[in-house]
Order: structure tokens, then sequence, then C-alpha cells
């Protein structure tokens, strides 16, 4: 029974692109890719043809018919009898557009406290060659790889390369030193990324406190204030947006008056014996009260 020879392409049967912004490798699922298939390749891909586990060939933008490239003779033999080469092949398409990746972590500031992290970085596949390392040494599991588990293996150069810098340096002067740590994650995602055929565009890394209240205490401290000041100036705020009519009070570090008087604070250790009440008047004399002499 003659083999039916049919089109490789990355769209659906509907018509619909399957390698989305996300997806780094589609192979392609069926295993009915033999000789004389015809391979499509579209603008913004490679194509890597693989048989029996050795790659075969890369293609670029095209349409192509799969050949068998080894024992001629037979498998014309072959082919004239089944009306086809038994043989089967895998077709692999690498993105070659370019991908953002997205890592979150955590990292220690010298003072130990926990700082949270945001690195995007744009990558793309290069070249052909490029596109044979990504196929031989990043392993697919199922049929695609997605820049998330592209991030599985980057993401621990990217934790380590920021721990480095934000280790050594305090916590309030983290970001003055985003520059250095775009820097360090760059130079260690790309030598890390170029074994897999991987080039690095560009880099954005964002660090900022985990603790809100820690957050809140920095950005008051950056106009200036004091951190007493900071700390009455974050209260105040807290206790404005609970209703607290004496937040200003709080953030100018003066006490609450209330009806023109100052609540002054009793201390019991220097008053020990607190003032009694004035006696009650005698009863006889509240009786006399108001009466007049009638003799």
């Amino acid at each position: 029974m003659p083999m039916l020879k049919g089109v490789i392409s990355t769209l659906s049967p509907d018509g619909q692109e399957l390698m989305g912004p996300d997806v780094l490798l589609f192979h392609f699922p069926d295993n009915s890719i033999v000789s004389g298939s015809l391979l499509t390749v579209d603008t913004n891909h490679f194509c890597v043809l693989k048989s029996r586990g050795a790659i075969l060939n890369v293609y670029e933008t095209g349409q192509f018919t799969v050949a068998t490239p080894d024992k001629p003779i037979i498998g014309s033999v072959i082919s004239a009898f089944y009306g086809a080469s038994p043989w089967q092949f895998e077709a692999i398409y690498i993105n070659r557009a370019k991908l953002v990746v997205k890592t979150r972590g955590t990292a220690l500031s010298r003072e130990m406290a926990e700082m949270a992290y945001d690195v995007d970085y744009y990558i793309h596949v290069a070249d052909t060659k490029s596109a044979v390392l990504l196929v031989q040494h990043m392993p697919v599991q199922g049929h695609i790889i997605t820049t998330k588990e592209v991030d599985n293996y980057a993401g621990p150069v990217v934790e380590q390369a920021i721990n480095a810098i934000v280790q050594s340096t305090p916590l309030e002067k983290v970001n003055e030193r985003i520059h250095d740590l775009t820097q360090e994650v760059g130079v260690h995602l790309q030598q890390f990324l170029a074994g897999y055929g991987i080039t690095l565009d560009t880099v954005k890394v964002l660090v900022r406190p985990s603790d809100e209240r820690m957050r809140h205490l920095i950005s008051l401290k950056a106009f200036g204030l004091t951190e007493l000041e900071a700390v009455r100036y974050y209260t105040a705020m807290v206790m404005a947006e609970k209703g607290i009519v004496s937040a200003p009070n709080m953030a100018v570090g003066e006490p609450f008056h209330i009806g023109g008087s100052v609540n002054v604070p009793f201390d019991i250790s220097k008053n020990s014996n607190p003032p009694s009440p004035p006696p009650a008047p005698p009863v006889g004399s509240l009786r006399n009260l108001g009466t007049t002499d009638r003799s």
C-alpha cells in the first residue's frame, strides 16, 4: 500500500500558528514524515531534520522535499516497491524571533533583609549552527520547549549573579547599583545561554524590598527625612488611612490637644500618695443652706 506524502509545517489543521511568542522549540508530533514529504519553513523559523537520532539538515525559509540522504540505490528500489521510503524523519522547528523570558526570585541584602527581584531578558536563535546546538543540548519533554522551561535552566544563574552584588550592599543603596546588577546578570546569562545556541539581547533588572513597610520607609528617606522622621510620617499615613484625627500630630511629633488643654500623663512613681478629694460638708450645714431667720 503506497504511503501518502504529507505537508509538514507549524500550522494546526485549522490554520492557526502553533509556535506562539512563548514557544522556543516545536517538535512536529506526527511520525508520518517520510521521504517525499513536503517541509514548509516560515520566515521566522529554522527547521532541523533528524533521522534515527542523527541531524541530517537545517532548513531556513522555504519549502523543501524530504529525501533519503544515504543508500540511494537501495532507497530507490524500496521507494519503487512501497511508493515511499519506509525510513521516518523528525522535524524540529526553532523560533528565530526575539522572545522574552521572565524570572522572579529573592535575595538577601547586607543586613539580611529579603529583597525581591524581577528580571526580564530577550533571547533569540541567530543562525542554523545555533539551532543545531539548541537541539543537541536542550532536551524536549513532550513536543515543545517554552520560555518558562528556558527560565528553569537559566534561573539559578540569574539568582547567583544578583546575590553576588546584593549581599554586599546596604538595603537602601541596592537600587543605586541597578546598572551593576544589569551588567552582572547579562554577562553570566550570555555565557550560560551560549552553550545552548541562544543569544542574549537585552536585560532588565528590578530589585525592591519584599516587605511593603520597608519600601515605604526607604521612599520617605529618599525625600531627605531622617530615620525617626520617616517612621513618624509612615505611622501618620497609616493613622490617616484609618481616620484618626491625631495623624498630623504624629507626623510633626507634637502632642495632641483636646479643647485647648494638654493631656499630661500621670506618673504613679512620682505621686505615690495622690491627693484625696476634699471632705463633704456636714449634714446640718446642708440643711441650713438657703434658710432665712424667721424670728
